[in-house]
């Protein structure tokens, strides 16, 4: 007691580097020892320690956390499993997009991941940050990976002609032949899975990524190893990102995200991931192929991952929750803790190359140094929320 205040002491020995029954039981005899001598009321001393203690195990396992409550709120619902599936759908050829790479680009790359970044004609400097940070990744963990941009055709003619000197300069372009608009992101996202079944068949996974997304292929492909490669899993349905749940459709004929009851007429949306970040394998980008063969589009078109979500729901394919992606609320900037993120949303150009070249400074973080940016970051998200930030 120091000038008649009570000091709780917060000494190294209090911060849990394992999840070690042994250390927590040394460090909730610590805690009551040290409050005991200090505290009048006995009683109190185990609710003050067990309340740190909880709190340090939330912010270090928030992950976790996240990812048990999100299961449990999850639907149980599952899909056709391939009953209206077709047997085959229409080949997809060259002619049918207007910019792409060589046709043999992926038989001579040979990518083990393929990203594919839906981005507008406009947007020339969130593709060149790309370029300049993540997208410019073509070796990581021993796999070979490729970035690849899908746009859709340009209003202005001045833009088209830049496209295509683009498309000389990089050739990493793919346009199809639909006018790019928001009301247009189903049909660029159907037009990437078709060039993606047809010319890099290959690549075992898949990232569709928009273009304001900071994505990081070494924590995906460390969250893959970890829980994919080597087990049964790993050849199997994988649709992996955000997970929204119990989404009701928006009636509002004025909104963006409009959806008939034409084109959905259930109450809730079948659970499906953010369209900022997903990853499918390859066995399920054949599979929503097939499914959006079969499926009749509304018009308008519903929500691009809305889409995706219903062909996988009538492909019998259940969204997994990775808490590792960003797909609402703004994760703040922490560098253990853009470490360890898959994806984070609403990244400006410069900010990309900023956050970057800060996380590639210094060396990886130690597992508590993780452990804890990645907590704070996850409080601060969710407190933004609340405060409507």
């Amino acid at each position: 007691m120091i000038n008649g205040e009570v000091q709780i002491e917060t000494t190294p020995r209090f911060v849990i580097k394992r999840s070690s029954t042994g250390m927590m039981v040394r460090g909730l005899w610590i805690c009551k020892v040290r409050l005991g001598k200090r505290v009048g009321h006995p009683g109190l001393v185990p609710v003050l320690c067990l309340l740190v203690f909880t709190c340090l195990l939330a912010v270090l396992f928030v992950d976790y956390i996240e990812s048990w409550v999100t299961s449990l709120g999850m639907s149980r619902i599952g899909g056709a499993h391939g009953g209206v599936l077709p047997q085959s759908m229409p080949p997809t050829r060259p002619e049918e997009y207007l910019l792409m790479p060589s046709p043999l680009v992926c038989q001579r790359a040979k990518p083990y991941l393929i990203t594919l970044v839906t981005s507008a004609p406009a947007n020339q400097k969130a593709r060149q940050a790309i370029r300049d940070t993540w997208g410019g990744e073509v070796q990581v963990r021993g796999h070979r990976v490729m970035t690849l941009f899908m746009v859709g055709q340009a209003s202005d003619p001045g833009l088209t002609k830049q496209l295509v000197e683009e498309a000389r300069e990089r050739g990493d372009l793919v346009q199809g032949r639909f006018l790019d608009s928001y009301a247009n992101l189903t049909l660029k996202t159907l037009s990437m899975l078709a060039w993606a079944r047809r010319f890099c068949p290959q690549a075992r996974f898949l990232a569709k990524v928009d273009d304001d997304v900071m994505f990081n292929p070494n924590a995906l492909l460390h969250y893959l190893a970890v829980n994919w490669e080597g087990s049964e899993k790993e050849l199997g349905d994988l649709y992996l990102g955000r997970v929204h749940m119990r989404v009701a459709p928006d009636r509002n004929p004025a909104s963006k995200h409009f959806m008939s009851e034409v084109g959905f007429r259930g109450t809730v949306f079948p659970d499906y991931c953010s369209g900022t970040a997903y990853i499918l394998s390859r066995p399920t980008v054949l599979k929503l192929s097939l499914a959006a063969a079969a499926m009749p589009l509304p018009k308008p078109l519903p929500p691009e991952d809305v889409f995706v979500g219903l062909c996988a729901h009538a492909a019998g394919i259940i969204p997994t929750h990775c808490p590792f992606f960003s797909g609402g609320p703004h994760v703040p900037y922490g560098r253990c803790c853009y470490q360890a993120m898959v994806s984070v949303h609403h990244t400006k150009p410069e900010e990309m190359l900023h956050y970057w070249t800060d996380v590639h400074s210094t060396a990886p973080c130690s597992w508590l140094g993780v452990r804890t940016s990645l907590g704070i970051c996850k409080v601060r998200a969710f407190l933004g929320i609340l405060l409507g930030s």
